[in-house]
């Protein structure tokens, strides 16, 4: 008997397309991400203890921007791709061929905000704290996008909300997964981070926002790569772990670190 499956809602990836330019959801995601999180992170800087400035906010975006959009390209090259982009080193710059990696894209900013903080003399651990803050906007929005784009779908599943993706060559029912991972990896981890900002004192102890940012993610990332279908290409890896969750694993104990050393310091005053 055919399991029943949920229809997969057909949305053009493409939102409008003017001769040769073509605007997509992906990169209105990206766009989204990127002004929503600018302004959350406006808002956290407003706030006690007031280690950020609003100005150093507003210059730190472009930072932010090109930290995502080149760890996101050189982690995907790096980590999931190394062969073929050494025989293809062309291809290293094809962005709108997909191909991106989130944890290529966090050392990116994790890079940026290094950068950025000691060349403008912001406490680094404050200016973690905000972007941390505005991340899972981008997470959330990215997964819609990866969802329209019916690419990064789930394992074959007979679950009552399974879909058949138009790009699966299987034609399988699958779990749609990217709608998991938006709601792990962005809703549910803004939740998480709010609450700890604005019901907490952890906006007074540097380092605590990021450290939970990256314990949350990394939790989320890993459940979520149960359900969903590994790279072809690489398949399962060591101990039946995806590539997501073994990239995971030092993101979760940084987060642990980052939590612990925040926790043993003393908050500062309001």
């Amino acid at each position: 008997m055919t399991p029943l499956v949920m229809a997969f809602p057909a949305i053009d990836p493409e939102i409008l397309r003017v001769g040769p330019f073509a605007l997509r959801w992906y990169a209105l995601a990206y766009i989204a991400g990127i002004v929503i999180g600018w302004r959350l992170a406006l808002r956290a800087a407003d706030a006690p203890p007031r280690l950020v400035a609003r100005a150093q906010v507003d210059d730190f975006v472009s930072w932010a921007t090109l930290g995502i959009i080149l760890g996101g390209r050189l982690g995907y090259v790096l980590f999931y791709k190394p062969g073929y982009y050494a025989a293809n080193p062309g291809e290293i710059l094809a962005l709108w061929r997909g191909g991106m990696s989130f944890h290529g894209g966090m050392l990116g900013v994790i890079g940026a905000t290094l950068l950025f903080a000691r060349r403008r003399g912001v406490p680094l651990l404050a200016l973690g704290d905000v972007v941390a803050l505005a991340a899972p906007v981008g997470l959330f929005f990215g997964r819609i996008a990866n969802f329209i784009n019916a690419e990064l779908y789930g394992r074959a599943s007979d679950v009552g909300w399974a879909m058949v993706f138009p790009t699966d060559p299987l034609q399988l029912p699958r779990h749609p997964s990217q709608l998991y991972e938006a709601a792990l990896e962005g809703a549910a981890l803004f939740a998480v981070l709010a609450l700890l900002a604005w019901r907490s004192d952890a906006r007074l102890r540097p380092g605590m926002l990021s450290g939970a940012f990256l314990v949350g993610y990394s939790l989320a990332r890993i459940a979520c790569e149960f359900f969903r279908e590994p790279d072809a290409h690489l398949g399962f890896l060591h101990a039946g772990a995806t590539m997501g969750q073994l990239l995971c694993l030092p993101m979760l104990a940084a987060g642990v670190a980052l939590v612990a050393r925040a926790r043993r310091a003393p908050p500062l005053r309001a």
